[in-house]
């Protein structure tokens, strides 16, 4: 059949199949349609369809925008690439726009009113740039906007009523900007808004009723502002008993609040901060704020506060700043001032006291700042002050006291500390206290002459009997050491039926060795043995026995506690179970140094010091000592005196029976530290180290331990399920969140870099040097510096593992 017999025959059978031609026409209109409208209703690249209105409001958007830097060069005309990573700055989820993610891009020009076409847009971060005109009120309209950073702009205009419409927003900070008008009532609508930061410009008028009842509310900052008018007394006036308002920071400082400080601020009962400086404030402090259990600052100066100093205010033991500087408070400064055992600043300069300076102030060990200066105290300055060690800032001057400065104040502190004083004394500058001032000089007369004594020569039988005695002398001395020597063999005899326990190591990350500290291993009633640490200081077993302990932690090695000798140095003592190790001469334990304070908040410098400080050991262990630790957790972590990092119970895994080694992978499984793949190798490497390490540092990063099931999730699963739902600021600690207008490029490197240090595939995990390495990249400040020797100051004990 020739060629166009066929096609005819084709076409015709075509024409008898019905089913067969509508088919094909249906395809034919069906690929011209697609074909016709592709460009109008979407663009398709690489398998990624961007519906057609966000790719307009995109391409309006970048129009609005004044990019010098050309940062946005990547947003081409074609929409290619928009939604698979080519565009910088912006993520999709099912073809529209979930993110825009710009700051520190130095941006200008203004922000579209089409921005209200991006229907799924869920996160706005266009801080720390210089976008100008106003925030457009087609914000409000997003359903799904959970996060709107704008703050470090030049932003004008008032703040759209409509942003309140927003049922999930989250987070909305618009601080330090160029904002005029009144704060909208409409904000407190948005039930799920637990930061709003409007700080840094220049709204007025009152605080709206409406923000005092909020459910949702952690983060308050309206400072420095033109706000005035009464603080709203109706502080959780629609507070159910059931339920406490989760409000913690209130900072309305610098404005023109005027009126008195409101009774009903003492119903927040999670409150961390109150500042309120810096306004027209006046009245008494109420004694409620008493009542704020949780409370660490506590910040009323520049104000016109008066009346008495309420002994309610001794009752925040959790208080760690009080400043009433510069207002009107009289009569005397309580006694009870002294039960604040946290307080690390105490400002009470330019006020109405009098009387005495209590001597309990003497008691507060932590405090470092001290100011009572420009009041009408008298007396001496007491001596129990002399005992503040950590006091750096000291100022008593301008006031009616008398009498002698305490030498150590005298000596440490100059003379602006204490001018204005007219009796007091004995300070730089003065002349010395009348009991200080040396007696006068009285001639003594020259002792008489003793007479001259004649010496007589030994005779032989004087040098003999001397000699005899000399000898006998020694050999008693001889036999002292002898019998002691035999006692001690005896007693080591004994001990070594026992079970033993070795010299102690550790891994730090800071220069040099750490204080001697030693480990003690029971093995039934034949006792144990006490070995050191290779340091300068020694103890013996009964040093232990006399000492104060507390215990610190178990583990599957053992018990360790804290001991507290009675010469006050502080050491580690770790307690082997019974039946653990493989030998008395096979192995090794480790010690460290113990010198953890109370529980305090931990700021993100020294949370990153922390993070570097245990990275910097690991890091040692695994090049320097070809040593993989197996058992990495925060509870072997050891903080000193200085918050520097120093790594525990290392290289003991190897010393171990094989089902004690088994034990303490199930056990870190438990705790939520264990790589994945340890359930199947059963044994740990580099990999399975820096697994745990990244595990550590998200619990830095996100206040959470990792034995807590998050929604059924160990916590690595949890932080990254919150991060695909791009909502990366719910992971963070809130104690960390205060600070992330300036720390939020720090917290989200490094949690980029946990999450890399916790991937699922260990061939993924980057090795210990390089995580060492970018910590300091995110933070250089805090690396440690260069040691004598011109090393990276990653100092460990000498002994080996």
């Amino acid at each position: 059949m020739s060629n166009k017999k066929k096609e005819k025959w084709k076409i015709q059978s075509q024409l008898q199949n019905p089913f067969s031609l509508y088919t094909h026409i249906f395809l034919l209109i069906q690929l011209l349609l697609i074909s016709a409208f592709q460009p109008v209703s979407s663009q398709v690249w690489d398998g990624v369809i961007v519906t057609q209105a966000d790719f307009q409001a995109l391409q309006a958007f970048k129009h609005e925008l004044v990019d010098p830097k050309g940062i946005l060069r990547s947003w081409n005309d074609s929409g290619y690439g928009a939604c698979s990573g080519g565009w910088i700055g912006i993520k999709c989820a099912q073809g529209q726009v979930i993110v825009i993610q710009l700051p520190w891009k130095g941006l200008g020009g203004r922000i579209t009113e089409k921005i209200g076409q991006f229907q799924e847009l869920r996160k706005l971060s266009l801080h720390d740039n210089v976008i100008g005109g106003s925030i457009p009120q087609e914000l409000g309209f997003l359903p799904n906007l959970r996060g709107v950073q704008l703050f470090n702009n030049r932003l004008s205009g008032s703040i759209p009523p409509s942003l309140g419409s927003c049922p999930l927003l989250q987070t909305l900070d618009l601080g330090n900007n160029l904002l005029t008008g009144s704060i909208p009532f409409s904000l407190a609508n948005s039930t799920k808004l637990f930061r709003l930061n409007l700080s840094h410009n220049s709204l007025s008028g009152l605080i709206p009723v409406s923000l005092t009842s909020s459910s949702s509310l952690i983060f308050l900052y309206l400072q420095y502002n033109n706000l005035s008018g009464a603080i709203p007394n109706s502080w959780g006036a629609t507070q159910k008993k059931s339920n406490i308002l989760p409000l913690q920071y209130l900072s309305l400082s610098h404005n023109f609040f005027s009126g008195s400080i409101p009774v009903s601020l003492g119903k927040l009962r999670e409150l961390r901060e109150i500042s309120v400086s810096h306004n027209q404030i006046n009245g008494a402090i109420p004694v409620e704020i008493g009542g704020l259990s949780m409370l660490r600052t506590l910040d009323l100066s520049n104000n016109a506060i008066n009346g008495s100093l309420s002994d309610s205010l001794s009752n925040i033991s959790s208080l760690v700043l009080l400043n009433l500087e510069n207002n009107y408070l009289d009569n005397q400064i309580p006694e009870a001032v002294g039960r604040l055992h946290n307080l690390s600043v105490l400002n009470l300069k330019g006020n109405q006291f009098i009387g005495h300076i209590p001597a309990t102030i003497g008691n507060i060990s932590t405090l470092t700042q001290l100011d009572v200066s420009e009041n009408k105290l008298s007396g001496e300055i007491p001596d129990s002050l002399a005992d503040l060690n950590n006091l750096i800032s000291f100022n008593v001057s301008y006031n009616n006291l008398s009498g002698p400065v305490p030498i150590p104040l005298s000596q440490k502190f100059n003379s602006s500390s204490f001018v204005g004083n007219i009796q007091l004394c004995g300070y730089s500058g003065t002349a010395p206290c009348p009991s200080q001032a040396p007696s006068p000089s009285v001639p003594v007369p020259p002792p008489p002459e003793k007479p001259k004594k004649h010496h007589r020569k030994l005779s032989t039988k004087d040098i003999i009997l001397i000699a005899a005695g000399a000898l006998l002398v020694v050999l008693l001395i001889i036999c002292c050491i002898l019998l002691c020597c035999l006692i001690r063999k005896r007693a080591a005899s004994k001990s070594n039926k026992g079970q033993a326990t070795t010299r102690a190591a550790a891994a730090t990350g800071e220069k040099g060795v750490p204080p001697a500290a030693g480990e003690v291993e029971s093995g039934g009633e034949a006792g144990g043995k006490l070995v050191h640490f290779d340091g300068p200081m020694v103890f013996t077993a009964d040093d232990l026995l006399c000492a104060t302990a507390e215990i610190m932690g178990k583990s599957t090695y053992g018990t360790v506690y804290k001991a507290t000798l009675e010469d006050g140095n502080q050491v580690a003592v770790k307690r082997l179970r019974e039946k653990i190790t493989k030998g008395q001469r096979e192995f090794e334990s480790e010690v460290n140094v113990l010198a953890r304070g109370p529980d305090t908040q931990i700021d993100w410098p020294t949370r990153m010091k922390i993070a570097q400080g245990m990275t910097r050991g690991l890091f040692y262990l695994h090049n320097n000592e070809n040593i993989i630790h197996g058992n990495l957790t925060s509870s072997n972590v050891l903080l000193d005196e200085r918050t520097n990092a120093k790594i525990a119970d290392y290289g003991l895994s190897r010393l171990m029976t094989a089902a004690a080694s088994t034990n303490v992978i199930a056990t870190a499984s438990v705790l939520g530290y264990r790589a994945p793949e340890l359930s199947k190798l059963k044994k740990a490497n580099t990999k399975t180290d820096v697994y745990s390490l990244g595990v550590i540092i998200l619990e830095l990063l996100t206040g959470k331990s990792p034995g807590e099931a998050m929604n059924g999730v160990d916590l690595p699963q949890w932080v990254a399920s919150i991060v695909k739902e791009e909502w990366t600021n719910e992971v963070f600690d809130l104690e960390l969140m205060k600070d992330a207008s300036v720390i939020g490029d720090e917290l989200l490197n490094t949690l980029k870099l946990a999450l890399h240090c916790v991937d699922p595939s260990p061939s993924a995990r980057p090795e210990v040097q390089l995580v060492l390495q970018q910590l300091e990249e995110i933070r250089p400040e805090t690396a440690a510096s260069p040691g004598p020797s011109g090393d990276d100051g990653a100092g460990v004990p000498s002994t080996s593992d």
